[in-house]
């Protein structure tokens, strides 16, 4: 007998995959957060609904590929923190999904300085 016929089918969406993906990204120490992306204007910190922004994957029965637009902290070692990065949202996504990940690419859009050290924004010219 056909094992599918017994079993089913199971289909992960592609905002299932992106949303484990963007939550994994966000825990990863020396990550400031996701970013929007170049069309979206400035980069900035998302997070709660919009976990999905800065995140693109493909997903197919047996596999997955990501794509993640990331703003990093000032100070840390890119490469180490890009490569757990890649780590902890491989191992999240093959964890909760049974996917088999292909890839992770990363690509580091911003750097984010501490609150403290942040200019102030300029004042609006027009009231």
């Amino acid at each position: 007998m056909n094992e599918d016929l017994q079993t089913g089918i199971i289909r992960i969406s592609d905002d299932v995959v992106a949303t484990i993906a963007g939550l994994a990204a966000l825990e990863t120490p020396g990550i400031a957060g996701m970013s929007g992306g170049i069309s979206e204007g400035l980069a900035k910190r998302l997070s709660g609904k919009n976990v999905q922004k800065g995140v693109s994957v493909e997903v197919g029965q047996l596999e997955a590929a990501i794509d993640l637009r990331v703003i990093v902290h000032y100070g840390i070692p890119i490469q180490e923190v890009c490569r757990q990065l890649q780590l902890n949202v491989r191992e999240s996504v093959e964890n909760m999904t049974g996917l088999n990940v292909v890839e992770v690419n990363v690509k580091v859009e911003g750097v984010a300085f501490k609150e403290d050290e942040t200019p102030e924004e300029p004042q609006q010219r027009l009231k």
